[in-house]
C-alpha cells in the first residue's frame, strides 16, 4: 500500500482501534470464555475483511493512476502538438535539438532541427537568451512574444500579432493637439497694400489648408496667425517622417518676398487630460518660438522633438519689450533684499560682460549686487586681472560658497547668458529663492529653468551683452560707466559677433554705438581679446589635424593627451569655417578640466544646433557646442560622424 493511504487512509488510527478491541477481548474472558472466543472470531473476520478491501482499494486506485497518466500524457502531447504556441530546446551552441510542431507552421518551411535558434529568428540576433526574460519580436510580418528560460534552455514563442495591431490601432488613433503660428506675417507684409497683404495671406491660409486636408488634420484658424489642428498620432508619425514639410512649403512659396514668412508648430500628445494636452501644445510652440521659429516642437509623453529650424531667426524684437523688461528688472531689483547673478561654467566673455552690467544696474538702483564666480578660465583673464585692480567690482565678485550662505527667499537671482539650470555655475541657488530672472540669447532647449519670474530671452540677438546694454539703456537717464565696465559689454558682442560679421543686426551696432558714448574703449577691448603667440600654434595645430567627412563639413580634433582653453577651440572652428568650401565646422578637443569639448559652426545651411542637441548641447543654428564627460575624443568624433550621417539621411545636412 502507498505509504500517503497506509499514514491517511489506512494507518495508525485503524491499528489502534483493533488494538483496543483485542484488549477488550482479553478483559472479556476473564467474564465469560464463549463471548471472548466469539468477539476474537468477530475480530479476525474484520481483519480479514479491511484486508481484501485494501487490496480491491490499491488495484483498483492503480488503474485509475494508469488511466490518469495515460489521459495526462496524452492531452500534453495534444497541447504541445496543436497549441498555438511554439516550443524549442537548443543545446549549447543554440542549435535547436526539437520542436514541436508549431514551429514548423509559424517558420512554414521543413528543416529545422540543427539550425541555430539565430538564423531561423534573425530578431533574436544580439539578444541574451540565458536569462528567464520575455521578448516581443518581428517575424515574416508578425509579431511574437519570446518567452527565453537559460536554465532549461528553452523558448516559448507565442502569436501576439492581433494584440498588437489592436495596442498600436489603439496607439495611433490616441488625440494629438497642435498650434500653428505664421512667425512674421506683420514684418513680412510691411510695405504692402491692402490687396497684396490679402493676396499673401490667402496664400499660406490655402497652403496650410491643403496640407491639412492632404495629411486628413482637421484645422480652425484661431486668429490672423495663428491655427487650431487636431489630428491622431498615426497621422503625427506621418509627419514627423516627412519632417513638418510644410515648414518648407511656406517658406519656399514666400521666399521671393523681401522677408520670408516662416512657421512654428506645436505639438502634444501622450497625456490623458485634454486640458493639459492644450498647455503643452502651447508650451511646445513657446519652445520653438524660443529657439528662433521655422520649426515644429513635438512632444509625445515626456519626449521632445525638433524639426525644422533650416532658416537664422528674423529680428523682430521691438523696443517696447526692452523697455517693459527694463522696467519690471527694475522692479524686481527695488523690492530684493540683494541681488545674485550668475552665468554659466567656463563663463566667456559674454557672460561675465553681461553680469557686470547688470551689476551695474543693480547699483544704479542702490541695492547690493554680486557676482558668482568660480574659476578664472583664461577666456577672461586678462579682463579679471584689469579688475582686480579696480575697486568698483572685484568686492562685488563672490564665490559659490558665498553666494548659498548670502541667498535668501527675498534674493533676487538673475542667470545671463544662460537658461539651462545644469549649465550654470551653481544649480542649488536656483532651489534657495523663486525670485529668479532669466536673460539669455540662446536657442531655447528642453532643459529651462524652473517657473522664473521673468524671462528675457531673445534668439534674435547676437549676444547677452547685447540685450543687457538695452536693458540699460532704460534704466536711468543718469546712468554713468567706468571704461572698464562699458569695454566689458562691448567684448563680450565683438567675441559672439566674432568682430560683428556673424549673427549681426541694426541693434547690434546701436548697442556698441551707446556703448562707445558710455565711455567703451576699443583700445582697450582689443588688448582684452589679444591672443597668445603660443595659443595662436596650438589653434594652428588644432587645425592641421582636420579632414572633410562630407565635402562641405571639417572636423578638427585635438591630440587626447592636449588640454585646450574653450575659447581656443572655439576660435580654431570660426578659423575652419573661413577654410574654401567649408560650410560647418566641428573641434572636438578635452578641456582642463578633462571634459571633451566639440565646438560647432556653419554658414547658416546646416544646422548645428540640432546636431550638438542631439549630443547634450546646444546652441544657435550657426554657433552650437557640447560638453561630453567619460569619453575618448575618437568615439565622440565617432558619434558625431553618425549623427552627421542620419541627419544627411533626413535631409538636415546637405550632400
Amino acid at each position: 500500500m502507498p505509504k500517503f493511504l497506509l499514514k491517511h487512509g489506512y494507518g495508525l488510527h485503524n491499528l489502534l482501534i483493533f488494538a483496543f478491541i483485542f484488549l477488550l477481548i482479553i478483559v472479556i474472558v476473564f467474564f465469560s470464555a464463549a463471548i471472548a472466543i466469539f468477539s476474537f472470531l468477530i475480530l479476525i473476520g474484520l481483519v480479514v475483511y479491511f484486508y481484501l478491501e485494501e487490496k480491491a482499494f490499491t488495484k483498483s486506485l492503480k488503474e485509475y493512476q494508469e488511466t490518469l497518466t495515460y489521459r495526462i500524457k496524452k492531452t500534453g502531447d495534444d497541447v504541445i502538438s496543436h497549441l498555438p504556441v511554439g516550443i524549442i530546446l537548443y543545446n549549447e551552441q543554440k542549435e535547436v535539438e526539437w520542436c514541436n510542431p508549431y514551429i514548423y507552421q509559424l517558420l512554414e518551411q521543413e528543416e529545422v532541427l540543427g539550425h541555430k535558434v539565430e538564423s531561423l529568428f534573425p530578431a533574436l540576433e544580439g539578444l541574451d537568451l540565458d536569462y528567464t526574460e520575455k521578448h516581443l519580436i518581428q517575424h515574416l510580418n508578425r509579431s511574437y512574444e519570446v518567452y527565453t528560460y537559460g536554465e532549461e534552455r528553452m523558448l516559448y514563442i507565442v502569436d501576439v500579432t492581433e494584440r498588437q495591431e489592436i495596442l498600436d490601432n489603439y496607439h495611433r488613433e490616441q488625440i494629438a493637439l497642435g498650434i500653428i503660428h505664421m512667425d512674421n506675417y506683420d514684418e513680412a507684409s510691411q510695405g504692402m497694400d491692402d490687396q497684396q497683404r490679402a493676396i499673401l495671406s490667402s496664400q499660406v491660409t490655402k497652403a496650410i489648408t491643403d496640407w491639412a486636408t492632404k495629411h486628413n488634420i482637421y484645422i480652425r484658424r484661431h486668429t490672423s496667425d495663428k491655427f487650431i489642428i487636431v489630428f491622431n498620432q498615426g497621422i503625427l508619425e506621418e509627419l514627423e517622417a516627412s519632417r513638418f514639410d510644410i515648414l518648407d512649403t511656406v517658406r519656399g512659396m514666400t521666399g521671393e518676398n523681401k522677408i520670408p514668412i516662416t512657421l512654428s508648430v506645436g505639438v502634444a500628445t501622450g497625456v490623458k487630460s485634454l486640458v493639459e494636452m492644450g498647455r503643452l501644445a502651447q508650451a511646445s510652440l513657446d519652445i520653438a518660438l524660443g529657439r528662433g521659429g521655422d520649426q515644429a516642437a513635438v512632444r509625445v509623453g515626456t519626449r521632445l522633438s525638433f524639426y525644422g529650424g533650416k532658416t537664422n531667426a528674423v529680428e523682430k524684437r521691438t523696443r517696447v519689450r526692452a523697455r517693459v523688461i527694463s522696467h519690471a528688472l527694475r522692479d524686481l531689483i527695488q523690492d530684493s533684499e540683494k541681488v545674485i547673478i550668475m552665468g554659466h561654467t567656463m563663463p566667456d566673455m559674454d557672460a561675465i560682460g553681461a553680469s557686470i552690467g547688470i551689476l551695474k544696474a543693480v547699483l544704479a538702483n542702490q541695492k547690493q549686487g554680486f557676482i558668482v564666480l568660480d574659476k578664472i578660465n583664461p577666456s577672461i583673464e586678462r579682463l579679471m586681472n584689469l579688475i582686480q585692480v579696480s575697486d568698483g567690482i572685484m568686492h562685488h565678485i563672490i564665490k559659490p560658497e558665498e553666494a548659498l550662505q548670502l541667498c535668501t527667499p527675498r534674493s533676487l537671482l538673475v542667470v545671463v547668458d544662460t537658461h539651462r539650470p545644469s549649465m550654470t555655475i551653481e544649480p542649488k541657488l536656483l532651489q534657495l529663492t523663486k525670485r529668479v530672472v532669466v536673460i539669455d540669447h540662446h536657442r531655447r532647449a528642453e532643459e529651462f529653468i524652473e517657473d522664473p519670474v521673468l524671462i528675457y530671452l531673445e534668439p534674435y540677438a547676437s549676444s547677452t551683452c547685447e540685450l543687457v546694454t538695452e536693458l540699460l539703456n532704460y534704466q536711468s537717464e543718469r546712468l554713468t560707466f567706468e571704461p572698464i565696465e562699458a569695454s566689458a559689454l562691448l567684448a563680450g558682442i565683438v567675441v559672439d559677433t566674432r568682430s560683428f560679421a556673424n549673427r549681426t543686426g541694426a541693434r547690434t551696432f546701436e548697442a556698441a554705438s551707446y556703448l562707445r558714448r558710455m565711455g567703451a574703449d576699443s583700445t582697450l577691448v582689443q588688448r582684452l581679446l589679444k591672443e597668445d603667440l603660443s595659443n595662436y600654434v596650438r589653434r594652428a595645430k588644432l587645425v592641421a589635424n582636420s579632414d572633410m567627412v562630407f565635402p562641405h563639413i571639417a572636423i578638427a580634433t585635438g591630440d587626447e593627451e592636449d588640454r585646450y582653453d574653450q575659447v581656443l577651440i572655439a576660435q580654431a572652428a570660426d578659423t575652419l569655417l573661413d577654410m574654401s568650401g567649408v560650410k560647418a565646422s566641428f573641434v572636438i578637443a578635452r578641456r582642463q578640466d578633462d571634459q571633451v569639448v566639440i565646438s560647432a559652426r556653419s554658414l547658416g545651411e546646416i544646422n548645428v544646433q540640432v546636431i550638438m542637441e542631439e549630443m547634450g548641447g546646444g546652441g544657435h543654428l550657426n554657433n552650437a557646442a557640447t560638453q561630453l564627460k567619460n569619453i575618448g575624443i575618437e568615439e565622440a568624433k565617432k558619434r558625431l560622424i553618425d549623427i552627421l550621417k542620419k541627419n544627411e539621411v533626413e535631409g538636415s545636412v546637405e550632400k
